[in-house]
């Protein structure tokens, strides 16, 4: 009688040791797996990034009741959405203010509305009245830049705007430049005495009439101090920034490229899908296809100060033609592939300048910048010009198409096997068993 009881006692503590050490590899090695669709639970790898570069506390204030009238609890919603960025930075603090208890506090930190949140990082708050990964994740974005870069786009002769609503404008990129902490404002070269010297980076387009000598002087002094540059390139004479390409090292050469890879994807024979990217730190594990339409071939000349490195190649089975025509001439055309983005450095008043010159202005256009992976890298190379690498992110995931779509028939189908057939089945098996046990 006693041995039975020994090892039923035995076998209880085996099973004791056995939960307990299950316990302590589960606390100190926790592990979790999405299985949804569209990895719903978890945050696209791009917020995971910048939550690993905060290294100071980072505190979320929501202002809220307890109870709402039509959606009950929202502080639960609030506490299983956060409980996804505290899974990368368990430090992350959570608190709650009910504005109806605390007039004062809600008062003094300036909140307008319920349901207001404040994110404080570094001494600097951020204010979100709408909340969801994409708002959270570029407040983040924007707290953890060390100061507010400003960044100007070149204006006065036609040039593409980055606050301009219309198809050739650039304010869809305007928009997330602003949303990721920068600060965008126009410069017009003939009321400007000099491009400023605490511009972070300085936007060029194509200009539609040609810039006065003095303005392209200015321009080439920005240069020489050691000024960061995006230039956004057209398949058009420069009027004016020919200096410019000089003194950067750019061989230009006239006509479009055409991409057979394109009209494979049913795209215009003008587009150039890029999808080469040499290792850089602009497109470290950037693998997004972009799209530059009407682009221009760049060319660098043999001797130069620059350090230079190839981005973007395209149409590697294309050609660069002055024709608009879709085939290829092997006496007139230039055979593939080319480079179609290119980054350039060197050392200028113990600092280092950079310049990005993209051969499609219509690469970021309101009209395109939608096509790919277009909108990330215009990002990264801001980012990379203003020198703010840790920041360079890849592109949010797209929420995949969850709806089920039937046809007539299949409805047809699925409701009389629901409302008949099951019914009928389950009736079947019930008259076998009761059968069967008589």
């Amino acid at each position: 009688m006693i041995k039975p009881m020994a090892k039923q006692l035995l076998m209880l503590l085996i099973l004791i040791a056995a939960l307990l050490g299950i316990y302590q590899l589960a606390a100190r090695y926790p592990a979790q797996w999405d299985t949804t669709q569209n990895a719903l639970n978890s945050l696209e790898q791009g917020s995971v990034d910048v939550l690993h570069q905060l290294d100071e506390p980072l505190t979320l204030t929501v202002y809220i009741a307890e109870q709402d009238a039509q959606m009950g609890d929202v502080r639960k919603w609030v506490r299983e959405f956060v409980a996804l960025y505290q899974r990368y930075k368990p430090e992350l603090r959570l608190v709650f203010v009910d504005p109806v208890k605390e007039p004062e506090a809600t008062r003094h930190s300036g909140i307008r509305g319920n349901g207001e949140m404040v994110v404080e990082y570094a001494g600097r708050k951020e204010h979100l009245t709408t909340l969801n990964e994409q708002t959270l994740t570029s407040a983040l974005l924007r707290l953890a830049h060390g100061k507010q870069q400003l960044l100007m786009y070149v204006n006065g002769h036609g040039e593409r705007k980055l606050d301009g609503a219309a198809n050739h404008d650039l304010g869809e990129f305007g928009q997330r430049l602003t949303q990721n902490g920068y600060r965008i404002a126009p410069l017009n070269l003939t009321i400007a005495q000099d491009v400023p010297d605490n511009l972070g980076v300085l936007v060029i387009t194509q200009p539609q009439s040609k810039l006065f000598p003095g303005e392209t002087t200015k321009l080439l002094r920005y240069l020489e101090r050691g000024g960061n540059v995006l230039w956004l390139l057209d398949a058009e004479p420069l009027r004016g920034l020919e200096p410019v390409a000089e003194q950067l090292g750019l061989a230009l050469s006239p006509g479009i490229v055409f991409d057979p890879a394109a009209q494979d994807m049913n795209a215009p024979s003008d587009w150039t899908l890029g999808t080469g990217y040499a290792p850089h730190a602009i497109t470290q594990n950037f693998d997004l296809i972009t799209v530059f339409p009407y682009a221009r071939a760049l060319g660098l000349e043999e001797d130069s100060a620059w350090q230079r490195h190839i981005l973007v190649e395209g149409a590697m089975n294309g050609w660069v033609s002055t024709r608009h025509n879709a085939k290829f001439d092997k006496y007139a055309d230039v055979p593939g592939p080319v480079n179609l983005a290119l980054a350039l450095q060197r050392n200028v008043n113990e600092r280092e300048q950079r310049i990005v010159v993209v051969g499609s202005g219509s690469f970021l256009s309101n009209a395109y910048s939608g096509n790919g992976g277009n909108l990330d890298l215009g990002m990264n190379m801001v980012n990379w010009l203003s020198g703010e690498e840790r920041l360079i992110t890849l592109v949010p995931r797209a929420t995949q198409d969850a709806t089920l779509t039937f046809s007539r028939t299949q409805l047809i189908v699925l409701s009389v096997g629901l409302l008949f057939a099951l019914p009928l089945l389950l009736i079947a098996i019930g008259g076998w068993l009761w059968w069967r046990r008589r």
